[in-house]
């Protein structure tokens, strides 16, 4: 049995979500699970970034990052899981006349921890939930360690053709595999109490 370090880039994983499965709810322990099937579980990495806001920020802005924030609490609170937070950079207008924004420290992050919980010793395979080249380095370093890399990704938005080549395994994000750890709908309280009632 191996022990395994699951590494999740937020931003890819939602994306994924809200393009290819209808924002289907996730249930992330559960997820990180079906990625270690028997082995161990050293602990889930979630990279992500708080949303922009502006010196002076609107009621959406304030929405979105409260709503992130929160949804990242419940993450970093999960058993074995942790979050790790890079930042967002405003970068001016598009010329189609919407804002750019850049993520910056999230892929460093990422490999230097990947490198480290490597080379210490500390886990014998990671898997990897990204697309980005720029992860390239830190999965030739992994492998010089000995550890075995599994690389899940999208279908239409797969990863970066030299990361994919480079990794041991690779496996797509499936709606099967979604579906088996979807959390359940929110229920309303009062329809609950309406359903009861209709059946006394």
């Amino acid at each position: 049995m191996g022990r395994v370090a699951v590494f999740i880039d937020g931003a890819y994983i939602e994306f994924l979500i809200r393009e290819e499965f209808s924002e289907m709810r996730v249930d992330f322990s559960r997820l990180s699970q079906k990625f270690v099937e028997s082995n161990e579980l050293l602990r889930t990495y979630y990279y992500h970034c708080l949303p922009y806001q502006s010196p002076q920020p609107t009621e959406e802005e304030i929405r979105r990052y409260t709503n992130k924030h929160r949804f990242f609490r419940t993450l970093d609170r999960l058993p074995r899981f942790e979050v790790r937070l890079g930042e967002i950079v405003y970068r001016g207008m598009r010329e189609d006349g919407r804002e750019s924004f850049i993520q910056k420290r999230v892929d460093m992050m990422l490999g230097v921890d990947m490198v480290r919980l490597s080379e210490t010793g500390q886990i014998t395979d990671i898997v990897l939930v990204a697309s980005d080249s720029n992860l390239v380095p830190a999965v030739e370093a992994v492998k010089d360690a000995g550890v075995l890399i599994t690389l899940y990704h999208g279908r239409k938005a797969g990863a970066n053709e030299d990361l994919w080549n480079l990794c041991d395994e690779r496996f797509p994000i499936t709606e099967e595999l979604l579906a088996s750890v979807q959390l359940q709908p929110r229920r309303d309280a009062n329809a609950y109490d309406k359903e009861k009632a209709a059946a006394m």
